[in-house]
């Protein structure tokens, strides 16, 4: 029997050099995420970060700008949602859900708060906390 014992990372491509650092610097310098490691291959740019419970593992050799496709977005666990969005907002980016509490009407209720962002590389973070 196959056993799924998480998620190890999650990866972005960001579409060349500058995008690349951009999305490294908002992933590090604006939401606190450590680089764990960096290298180069085949003249693209990689890079790793923690997330605490998995890896963002970032490229720099897109193909061209991100379009939505079938995954939705990047939800982080977070202490406090509207720290993370007041975080992004104060660096420019684009907020596309303000913070706000939503019960998921399962059973039971799941209490939780979300917002949400895009990223660097024009890709939607979700920061969600249980309430």
């Amino acid at each position: 029997m196959v056993k799924i014992k998480g998620i190890h990372h999650v990866a972005i491509k960001a579409n060349g050099e500058e995008q690349f650092n951009k999305t490294i610097s908002f992933y590090k310098d604006i939401l606190g995420l450590p680089l764990i490691r960096s290298w180069e291959k085949g003249g693209a740019l990689c890079a790793m970060l923690d997330t605490g419970c998995g890896i963002l593992e970032l490229f720099s050799n897109a193909d061209s700008e991100p379009e939505l496709g079938p995954i939705r977005h990047i939800a982080f666990n977070v202490e406090s949602v509207d720290d993370c969005i007041e975080a992004v907002r104060a660096a420019g980016y684009e907020i596309t859900v303000e913070p706000k509490d939503v019960d998921i009407p399962s059973n039971p209720v799941f209490p939780i708060r979300v917002g949400f962002c895009i990223g660097a590389a024009g890709e939607e973070v979700e920061f969600f906390s249980e309430k």
